[in-house]
C-alpha cells in the first residue's frame, strides 16, 4: 500500500470528521453559547474523554499495535487470534469496572478536576449529573480503540479513520432534536456522548468479523502477550499522554478564573484539533504499523527513512496550518461559532486562547510522529522521561503566565511545552542512532520558510481587518473564508512548486 495514499484516505475521512465537528460546535456554540452551561458540560466531557486518551488511544494503542504486529507477522494466526481474545476480555472487564467505579466517585472527580466549581451549586450539581451520564463512554470508546488498532494493523485505516463521522451526528441530532425535550437542555448532550460511543463500536464490529478477528470472550490472566502489552501500557500512560494531563490542569486552573474561561479555551482546542487530527493522528496511525513490521525484520535503514519521511510531510503540512491559524484566527472563529448565544467577546477570548495554542501546534503534531519512533520498538522509558519532564515545565508556566495572560496564559504553557517535547524525542532518537536525518534539509527548510512567508503575507492583506468579520452576514463570512483560505492555500503550493517540490518525491511504500 502506498503510505501517501493511505495518509490521503486516513485525512481525508479525518477531515469529514473535524467538518462535522465543527458543525457540532456551530450549533453548540448557537444553542448555549459559552457560558456556564457549557462550562458544566466540557468538564464533565473532559473527565472520560481523558481516562479514553490516556489508557485507549493513548497508552493503550502505542503497547498494543507493535506487539499485535509482532504476533501476525511472526506467531501466525491462531496466536494472534488467542490474544485479541486475551486482550479485548481483559479491557473490557477493567472498563466495566472503571466506568463503575467513575459514576460512583462522580462528585470527587469534578471536585478535583474543576475544584472552582464547588463555588456555585447549582454548576457543581448540573456537572456532576453530566460526568455520570457520560462516563460510560470510555468503556465504548476504549474497545473503539482496540478494534481501530487491530484494523489498522491489517493496513484497513478507512473504517477506524470514519468512525468519529458518528459521535459528531450524534451531537448535532441530539442538540437540534431532543434538547428541547430535558428539563435542562444541555443534558441532551450528554446523552450524545454515549450513544455516539456506541454507534461507533457497532460499527466497527462487522469490519473486525470480516478480517476473522472479531474478539471473543476469553480470560486468560497470565497471557504472554498480555503480560507485556500491560508492562509497555503502565509507564506509556504519561509518555502519549501529556497534552491531555496539562489541558485536564488547565481545566483546574481556568474554573478558577472567569465565567466562559473552560468554553474558551475549549473552542480554541477543537480549532487546533483539527490539523493535529488530520495530519499528526493520521500519520501517526499509518506510521505506527510499518515501523512496527521494520523493526521486527530488523531493517533499521528503512526504519530511520520512514521517520525521515513523516518528519518532512509533518513540517510540510503542519508549519503552515500553525501560521494560518494565527493570523485567521478571528475570521475562522467568527464564521464557525459567533452566533445566537455566542458574543464578540467570545470571539476575542477565543482568538487569544487560539493564538496562543497555534505556537505550539507544529511540536504537538511533531510529538504524535516522534513518540512512535520509540513505541514501535517497545521503548516506553526514554519518552516516558520526557514526558514528565514537559508536564512539570507546563505547570512552571501555568504559573508564570496565568496572572498576567489569564486563560490564553494556559494555552501558551501547553504550547511551549509540546515544542521542548517534540524537541526532546528527537534529540532522543538521533543520540539513540534510532533516526538519521536523510540529505537535504537545509534546502528543504529554505524552500519551506519561503512559502510560509509568502503564504502569511497573503493572508495578512486577505483577511482585513478583524472588526469587520464581526459586522458581517453569516454567508458574506463563509465566502470570504471560503476565498481567504482557498487563496493561502493556492499560494502556499504554489511557491513550493516554483521551488521544486513534486507529489510525486513523497512518494513510500508500506512495510510489506
Amino acid at each position: 500500500m502506498n503510505l501517501l495514499k493511505a495518509l490521503a484516505t486516513v485525512s481525508g475521512m479525518t477531515l469529514l470528521s473535524r467538518i462535522l465537528g465543527f458543525v457540532r460546535d456551530f450549533v453548540i456554540a448557537r444553542i448555549f453559547g459559552a457560558g456556564m452551561l457549557t462550562d458544566a458540560f466540557f468538564v464533565a466531557f473532559k473527565l472520560p474523554n481523558l481516562l479514553r486518551r490516556l489508557f485507549a488511544e493513548g497508552a493503550f494503542s502505542q503497547a498494543f499495535v507493535p506487539i499485535l504486529g509482532e504476533y501476525k507477522n511472526k506467531r501466525g494466526e491462531k496466536e494472534t487470534r488467542q490474544l485479541v481474545d486475551h486482550v479485548a476480555t481483559l479491557l473490557f472487564l477493567i472498563l466495566l469496572a472503571v466506568t463503575a467505579i467513575g459514576i460512583a466517585a462522580a462528585p470527587l472527580l469534578v471536585y478535583i478536576s474543576a475544584p472552582g466549581f464547588a463555588a456555585d451549586a447549582y454548576k457543581f450539581s448540573l456537572t456532576v449529573e453530566l460526568t455520570r451520564i457520560t462516563f460510560p463512554y470510555i468503556l465504548f470508546m476504549s474497545l473503539v480503540a482496540l478494534s481501530g488498532g487491530i484494523l489498522n494493523t491489517w493496513s484497513r485505516f478507512a473504517v477506524p479513520a470514519f468512525t468519529p463521522v458518528l459521535l459528531n451526528l450524534s451531537f448535532i441530532g441530539m442538540a437540534l432534536f431532543a434538547a428541547p425535550y430535558f428539563d435542562q437542555p444541555v443534558v441532551a448532550l450528554g446523552w450524545a456522548v454515549v450513544l455516539g460511543g456506541a454507534l461507533q463500536l457497532a460499527f466497527q464490529l462487522p469490519s473486525l468479523k470480516r478480517i476473522g478477528m472479531l474478539p471473543r470472550f476469553s480470560v486468560d490472566w497470565r497471557d504472554e502477550g498480555v503480560r507485556r502489552i500491560l508492562k509497555l501500557m503502565a509507564p506509556a500512560v504519561l509518555g502519549v499522554s501529556v497534552s491531555q494531563l496539562s489541558l485536564l490542569i488547565n481545566t483546574i486552573f481556568a474554573s478558577f478564573l472567569g465565567i466562559g474561561s473552560v468554553s474558551w479555551l475549549y473552542y480554541a482546542d477543537r480549532l487546533m484539533e483539527f490539523p493535529s487530527g488530520m495530519l499528526g493522528a493520521a500519520l501517526g496511525t499509518i506510521l505506527l504499523p510499518s515501523l512496527a513490521k521494520y523493526h521486527a525484520g530488523k531493517r533499521l535503514d528503512d526504519y530511520s527513512k520512514l521517520l525521515d519521511w513523516g518528519l518532512r510531510l509533518t513540517m510540510l503540512l503542519a508549519a503552515p496550518s500553525a501560521v494560518a491559524l494565527a493570523i485567521i484566527a478571528v475570521p475562522l472563529i467568527a464564521t464557525l461559532f459567533h452566533h445566537g448565544a455566542f458574543s464578540a467577546n467570545d470571539v476575542l477570548m477565543t482568538r487569544d486562547a487560539l493564538v496562543a495554542y497555534s505556537v505550539g501546534l507544529l511540536g504537538l503534531i511533531l510529538v504524535k510522529v516522534l513518540a512512535p519512533g520509540f513505541y514501535a520498538r517497545q521503548n516506553v522509558r526514554t519518552p516516558v522521561k520526557i514526558a514528565l519532564l514537559t508536564l512539570f515545565v507546563t505547570q512552571v508556566l501555568n504559573f508564570a503566565l496565568i496572572g498576567w495572560l489569564k486563560h490564553a496564559g494556559l494555552a501558551l504553557s501547553i504550547s511551549l511545552a509540546a515544542c521542548l517535547n517534540a524537541l526532546l524525542l528527537y534529540r532522543g532518537l538521533r543520540h539513540h542512532g534510532i533516526y538519521t536525518p536523510q540529505p537535504g534539509w537545509p534546502k528543504f527548510y529554505a524552500k519551506l520558510a519561503l512559502a510560509l512567508l509568502v503564504m502569511g503575507a497573503v493572508l495578512w492583506f486577505a483577511s482585513g481587518k478583524p472588526d469587520d468579520w464581526l459586522q458581517i452576514s453569516l454567508i458574506e463570512r463563509l465566502l470570504r473564508l471560503s476565498f481567504v483560505v482557498s487563496l493561502g492555500v493556492a499560494v502556499y503550493f504554489a511557491t513550493l512548486w516554483l521551488t521544486g517540490f513534486r507529489l510525486r518525491d513523497f512518494k513510500r511504500r508500506a512495510a510489506e
